[in-house]
């Protein structure tokens, strides 16, 4: 089984620069989507064969996320189920027989940490909801996570070490989430790997010159170690500041 996630940073922008053709070309059994910066009935996608999820923010042109998916889950929630934290359309989880899958876009600390307070908040309550999903069955999330967990992960960790996406608290959350029985699956296969990122600022021709962070993720519950078989960063597709990820899945 194939799973793809990608933050596109605007989606019909994306579509303008050839979503559907990557959509296609990547061919994944589910596609997640983060960052839509869309309401309902502002776009209509036509993915034969896709059962379609959406979440929206209530602030217009703002976050949300989409799960485009081949197989009908048995269920589907919006959220994490707490008011104060679903204003944003951030979350969406389909249960399928044996699993959970969880698509999440992190909020950003931003410029200046002036959302770091809530982000703590967030992590909090994000790994308190996974954490009851696993007591049911396992579960696999992706996304944007807003962390660059490790210095391997950015380019430049050093000058980096207190601004939003780097700074201690975020990254001792995602140890945190990793030490409650979660594994990130892309250093599962690679502990060593460098250079590899998944986001690069539309400034300063980070791009050209792989000036990146690895901030998008896919993540299991370590019940499922048994059946991953690998997992990829596809650093070479545009249409976003970030570039789509994947996990390939024995389910």
């Amino acid at each position: 089984m194939k799973l793809i996630s990608w933050n596109v940073n605007g989606l019909r922008a994306c579509v303008n620069k050839g979503f559907l053709d990557i959509f296609t070309q990547l061919d994944g059994d589910i596609f997640c989507i983060q960052e839509s910066k869309l309401q309902e009935g502002q776009i209509e996608l036509e993915l034969p064969g896709y059962y379609q999820y959406w979440n929206y923010a209530k602030k217009k042109g703002y976050s949300g996320t989409a799960v485009f998916t081949r197989e009908e889950p048995l269920a589907v929630s919006y959220g994490i189920g707490l008011e104060e934290h679903d204003q944003e359309g951030r979350v969406i989880t389909l249960e399928y027989e044996k699993y959970y899958l969880v698509t999440v876009y992190t909020p950003n600390s931003q410029s200046e940490l002036a959302r770091l307070n809530y982000r703590m908040e967030w992590e909090d309550a994000f790994l308190n909801y996974l954490s009851a999903l696993k007591e049911n069955k396992p579960v696999i999330f992706c996304g944007d996570l807003n962390v660059a967990h490790q210095e391997i992960d950015l380019k430049n960790p050093k000058t980096n070490r207190k601004n939003a996406g780097f700074t201690d608290e975020e990254r001792g959350k995602f140890s945190k989430l990793l030490e409650h029985g979660f594994i990130d699956t892309f250093r599962y296969f690679y502990p060593e790997k460098e250079q590899v990122y998944s986001w690069w600022s539309y400034r300063f021709k980070a791009r050209e010159k792989n000036a990146g962070w690895r901030i998008d993720y896919f993540c299991v519950s370590e019940d499922l170690k048994q059946n991953l078989i690998d997992a990829k960063i596809h650093t070479d597709i545009m249409g976003s500041d970030h570039c789509p990820v994947e996990l390939d899945i024995e389910m």
